[in-house]
């Protein structure tokens, strides 16, 4: 039977000698020891760290390969469709950083006109344009043309100075997101100004006359059912950031 140094099975992998010795310290491969110290793999090793290899090259966790490789009862298909999910949930993210990278790319594009009065009004017409694309279709039928025509109407209204309040206003939502879900308490400090933060948000939006804490609720609960929100807020401020968003505006409004 073939036997392999570490150095010489790092070569016909084309992996290095440092992931073969990691490999080992988190019990994924198990080779032997000869009498001077040195390890030995055999075929068996070989083919083993083959599945590792093609399990990692789809981003697998080394905790979930260690399962499939050593545990008799475990359901590889149900492993493996989590792990697919979760590409797939990773894939939405990245397609939504691209697309808000590409519009920041075409804002930054036309920057130099954004002194004027057009190239502002511009800004905005855009902006809208790609609400609309993005979620007017469902907005109008959840709260009606006339509902989102008036919100339009008083974004469109806005003085620059408004505008890019309300952007920074967005950007700060997005860090205090972030931080209070690191805290891990949906009534903290921190979750409570992101509560006032996302309310005056959300106010600039609908107009103080049309604001409630009960429609703002309502709001943030169907963030929950629509996974480009969920991209949207999980993608910025990590996984779960969505659903605690929503735990956080029930406990504080």
């Amino acid at each position: 039977m073939e036997k392999y140094t570490t150095k010489q099975l790092a070569e016909l992998a084309g992996t290095s000698v440092r992931t073969l010795h990691y490999y080992e310290e988190v019990d994924l491969l198990h080779p032997k020891r000869m009498p001077n110290g040195y390890r030995s793999y055999g075929p068996a090793d070989v083919e083993r760290l083959r599945q590792i290899l093609a399990m990692r090259a789809c981003r697998m966790p080394l905790a979930e390969i260690r399962q499939l490789l050593d545990g008799s009862d475990t359901d590889a298909v149900g492993l493996l469709a989590r792990h697919l999910e979760e590409l797939r949930a990773q894939e939405r993210q990245v397609k939504e950083a691209i697309a808000r990278t590409r519009a920041a790319m075409e804002l930054l594009e036309g920057v130099s006109r954004m002194g004027t009065r057009e190239g502002f009004e511009e800004l905005k017409q855009r902006r809208l344009e790609e609400f609309e694309s993005s979620y007017g279709d469902e907005a109008r039928r959840r709260y009606g043309t006339d509902v989102i025509d008036q919100t339009n109407e008083r974004l469109m209204g806005l003085s620059q100075e408004e505008w890019n309040e309300k952007d920074r206003i967005e950007k700060r939502i997005i860090e205090l997101l972030a931080e209070a879900k690191a805290d891990g308490d949906p009534r903290g400090p921190k979750a409570q100004e992101l509560c006032l933060l996302h309310q005056r948000w959300i106010k600039i939006h609908w107009g103080e006359e049309s604001y409630s804490t009960e429609a703002h609720c309502g709001l943030a609960r169907l963030y929950l059912a629509d996974p480009r929100f969920i991209d949207y807020y999980d993608g910025a401020a990590g996984t779960g950031a969505t659903e605690f968003l929503v735990a956080a505006l029930e406990a504080n409004l």
